[in-house]
């Protein structure tokens, strides 16, 4: 692991927060071990081992039943930890990977199998590298044949010149992390409503409200995020996902405890009727193809 990176919470509280009856923490991650599942050699971060038995640890303690796994950078392209952590949760677990352009319908039909549902494109510059976009569209032509969707990750000075780009794609695209944001601008600055806009204008973009962490200047207990993420969950409560992030990679400030992050699912959806569209009802339709 890099000197610089911190490590997962050894002991997050038990929330006081009670997640409804199939709640899913739908973007979480697997890391190794790197003994069995080794990182990449084009990684631009080396992680702790975060393995399958901690994530379904904390799935537990946490109250969640179900977990959205999302292919994490530091694998690259080698989906075998993602597909690992699958088969094991069996029917409580879908993944999001990360493909090769030239990845064949039958390599995809294996992951399909597995669990996968959904592609991710990663545009942040400082932990891939760039991609063409050709190559993004070859694989959402792939993907769409078996109904998958697509997954994206971008930072809020991106999005003006992606928005031509995003328009092309034939599929749900969910973005991660509400386009991380910056929240010392406030919810009223341009930026952040050309992402509110974005998706009035796109019926097919969705967000997770997640990771008040990573975006907050003011650090726990994350006041300053929340106005963003309350505003996604009022204006399209159909469209909204939430998780916890973990193992929570690069975090460079401090190491959230996930019981705390719970907490804070009741200030961005206030009442039960949003709390089950957030964790139950979006995930549940989006990746298990369940309307109930």
């Amino acid at each position: 692991m890099d000197k610089d990176y911190r490590p997962f919470h050894p002991d997050p509280s038990k929330p006081a927060y009670v997640p409804p009856p199939g709640a899913v923490d739908a973007h979480c991650h697997v890391f190794g071990p790197a003994s069995l599942f080794p990182y990449a050699v084009t990684r631009k971060y080396t992680p702790c081992d975060a393995p399958k038995e901690k994530l379904f640890a904390l799935r537990d303690h946490l109250g969640f039943s179900r977990n959205i796994i999302v292919q994490a950078s530091c694998h690259g392209t080698n989906n075998d930890a993602l597909v690992d952590a699958l088969v094991a949760a069996g029917d409580l677990a879908r993944g999001v990977a990360v493909v090769d352009p030239e990845i064949s319908m039958e390599e995809l039909e294996i992951l399909h199998r597995a669990g996968v549902r959904a592609v991710r494109f990663n545009f942040v510059k400082r932990l891939v590298d760039t991609t063409p976009r050709a190559a993004f569209l070859k694989v959402a032509e792939k993907i769409s044949r078996l109904d998958w969707h697509i997954v994206v990750y971008f930072e809020a000075p991106d999005l003006e010149d992606l928005i031509p780009f995003l328009q092309q794609l034939p599929t749900i695209v969910v973005v991660d992390h509400m386009g991380r944001p910056d929240v010392e601008k406030g919810v009223k600055h341009q930026d952040f409503q050309r992402f509110v806009q974005f998706m009035q204008d796109n019926e097919n973009i969705w967000t997770k409200v997640s990771c008040p962490e990573r975006l907050s200047i003011q650090g726990p207990p994350y006041g300053d995020v929340l106005p963003f993420s309350r505003m996604l969950v009022k204006s399209f409560p159909n469209r909204v996902l939430w998780g916890t992030d973990w193992p929570h990679p690069n975090m460079k400030s401090h190491m959230p405890d996930d019981g705390h992050l719970v907490d804070l699912i009741e200030k961005i959806a206030p009442s039960k009727k949003l709390q089950r569209a957030l964790l139950v009802e979006n995930p549940m339709w989006l990746y298990w193809g369940q309307t109930s």
